[in-house]
């Protein structure tokens, strides 16, 4: 089986249909974005058209980026647009690395907070902002297997174009739960049974020496400022990451993957 067809998997309460979340509210909803998602790049659009819950309303390829998807065996799913290089170049600007794929499609829907199996990781994300980093968190979250990732709908960016792009194919396989009140929904996790971890170079305990256990919700702070204050408040825990040089901060998607890898290995999630 390859990465692409592995999906995330949600467990649901007894008696309850496949549709509701363990109090009976819809566990789907749409994320909002405004259009179409931009999708581009080999991965994320070959992971995209791997995806049978993404519909694809278009596909643009270069001739040489046709080829490749058949050579690779990747079904289109739709007929695509042959097209120049700088016609693609023309749709996203000069920086964008394309490597002649684009595809526009629908946004995935957000599994609803309350739908989230009671095991593994969870990332939760305090209005991180920078697409980059988010697309960067996503792809460690895909390589660690996280259930999900929780994070605002204001104050973070939408799951198209720069975010896709750095994810390289992790938007397919990690769903984004997208919450309106951040201190709300970790106050929920909590009273469903999850550890909730506040990360900050000012936390009280070592992460490496927390007794973590399952399920467990490591909560990342936004680019400069960390954590806000409610945020904070309503973490069972708040650790920082030992480092042993002269910087005790780290940027927010490194951040993540140390405190992935601490996390999957106090666990016994490492395989």
């Amino acid at each position: 089986m390859s990465d692409r067809d592995k999906k995330p998997r949600f467990q649901r309460a007894p008696g309850k249909r496949r549709n509701q979340t363990r109090d009976g509210r819809p566990a789907w909803r749409d994320r909002e974005v405004d259009g179409p998602v931009i999708l581009y790049g080999w991965h994320t659009v070959a992971a995209a058209l791997g995806n049978p819950q993404r519909h694809i309303r278009k596909l643009l390829l270069t001739e040489n980026a046709a080829r490749r998807l058949r050579e690779e065996n990747i079904g289109t799913r739709i007929t695509p647009e042959i097209v120049r290089p700088n016609l693609i170049d023309q749709r996203l600007g000069p920086d964008a690395v394309h490597q002649g794929l684009l595809a526009e499609a629908d946004p995935l829907q957000s599994p609803d907070i309350a739908a989230l199996p009671l095991d593994g990781i969870v990332l939760v994300l305090d209005q991180v902002t920078d697409p980059h980093n988010v697309g960067a968190i996503l792809r460690s979250a895909a390589a660690f297997a996280v259930k999900a990732i929780v994070t605002t709908a204001r104050h973070s960016p939408e799951a198209t174009g720069v975010l896709a792009k750095s994810a390289s194919g992790a938007l397919e396989m990690v769903p984004l739960v997208t919450v309106q009140n951040l201190a709300r929904a970790l106050t929920e996790l909590n009273e469903v049974g999850f550890m909730t971890v506040g990360l900050d170079s000012e936390g009280s305990e070592d992460l490496g020496a927390v007794a973590l256990r399952q399920p467990l919700a490591l909560v990342l702070g936004a680019e400069g400022r960390g954590l806000r204050q409610l945020t904070r408040e309503t973490c069972s825990v708040v650790a920082r990451l030992d480092l042993p040089g002269e910087i005790k901060s780290l940027n927010v998607s490194n951040a993540a993957v140390l405190a992935l890898y601490i996390g999957a290995s106090r666990l016994g999630l490492m395989g």
